[in-house]
């Protein structure tokens, strides 16, 4: 989930990673999403801030986060997490 605030808007610079991850992976085991983080309560510790925050969810749990828009740490956290 990208989670972005609305002043700041969604992190475009790595949509194009996630395309390419998610063509090599396939789409049954890798979903992406974003998220506004001003309109949902349960993402209010991640206002105020610009830097863009991924978050890596299975089955339900948060298992990984990653701040800032760090492509290669991206692409193995994703990796790793799948």
């Amino acid at each position: 989930v990208d989670a972005f605030q609305a002043w700041c808007g969604p992190c475009k610079t790595v949509a194009d990673l996630f395309r390419k991850v998610r063509n090599e992976v396939g789409s049954d085991l890798l979903h992406f999403a974003v998220a506004e983080v001003d309109s949902i309560d349960a993402l209010e510790k991640y206002r105020g801030k610009c830097k863009p925050v991924f978050l890596f969810y299975a089955g339900g749990e948060l298992v990984a986060v990653v701040r800032g828009a760090n492509a290669p740490l991206l692409q193995k956290t994703i990796l790793e997490q799948l």
